[in-house]
């Protein structure tokens, strides 16, 4: 059977210098909690990693499309979609996708004393599913937020900055339900179409098909097709395909992700199919996007 580390298209991944970490781990305000890792696999076929020496770092996998499992104090767990689990410093352990079943996965390594507070009861598999409070596209944006900050590199102020958006992040894992009252505008919740627009963000990364809109509402296809168009001007699969495009300009707009990395991070595997849908909706390439001065 293929296994396979790394390697996937449209993967991110960084790791930081030893000699930064070591920095981290000195300062009193990054000592308690500080990545060492943090990455970004879709659609990951045969992904397998197996580890019989511990290591120092605790290891958050956040799963959000497709299926995989891990291995933990001689137990097996299955793994679905819009998932996380949270692997514990010291001890062995495996995981990975299932073979032709790639999974999505968010990943960060991170270490320090306030580790295992966050890490706390996320040993095995917990639920984070889309609903009419959840602020999934939120979290996955303050991800990046974290990562681009790595990238851009290592300074003093990055590094506070980045440790201090973590703590955020890991924070609205835990306290799932806290995270999702923060925001939430009850005028939402008696609106079909304010419903789905939320679900479209919620899932802006996946493919959603016309049937799974409806029934997220209890109607059938058709005549919500129809509330929809007449509301919206649109109809709901075009809208989605907009918003996708929205949120690829804002990855192309502030973050240095390839153009194929912002395709899967839009929920689009194909780059030739990515390019004729921006260019028209945008009336240019993504290549022209990108290279055009705004503001």
């Amino acid at each position: 059977m293929i296994k396979r580390k790394d390697g996937f298209s449209g993967e991110r991944a960084l790791v930081v210098p030893h000699s930064i970490i070591e920095e981290m781990e000195k300062h009193p305000l990054m000592a308690p909690l500080h990545i060492t890792d943090i990455g970004y696999y879709p659609k990951a076929e045969y992904h397998y990693r197996e580890r019989r020496e511990p290591i120092t770092q605790y290891i958050l996998i956040y799963n959000v499309e497709g299926r995989g499992w891990y291995q933990l104090d001689g137990q097996k767990y299955e793994v679905k979609s819009n998932q996380y689990f949270i692997l514990p410093a010291g001890k062995p352990h495996a995981y990975g996708s299932y073979e032709n079943e790639g999974w999505t996965i968010y990943w960060i390594h991170f270490k320090g004393s306030l580790a295992e507070h966050y890490a706390q009861g996320a040993s095995k598999p917990i639920d984070i599913l889309p609903t009419i409070d959840s602020r999934i596209n939120t979290r996955m944006d303050l991800f990046e937020e974290i990562y681009h900050t790595l990238e851009m590199g290592y300074s003093r102020k990055n590094l506070l900055y980045a440790c201090s958006c973590f703590a955020h992040y890991l924070g609205t894992l835990r306290y799932l339900q806290s995270y999702r009252n923060a925001s939430y505008n009850d005028s939402i919740s008696s609106d079909p179409i304010m419903i789905t627009v939320h679900y479209m963000k919620e899932n802006i990364g996946k493919k959603v098909t016309l049937q799974e809109l409806a029934d997220n509402l209890g109607y059938s296809a058709s005549h919500f097709s129809a509330i929809f168009t007449q509301r919206m001007g649109n109809s709901p699969l075009n809208y989605f395909n907009q918003l996708k495009i929205q949120k690829a300009c804002q990855l192309l707009d502030f973050t240095d992700m390839k153009i194929n990395q912002v395709c899967f991070k839009v929920g689009i595997e194909d780059n030739f199919y990515f390019s004729r849908l921006f260019r028209k909706i945008m009336g240019m390439s993504p290549q022209a996007y990108k290279q055009m001065k705004k503001g």
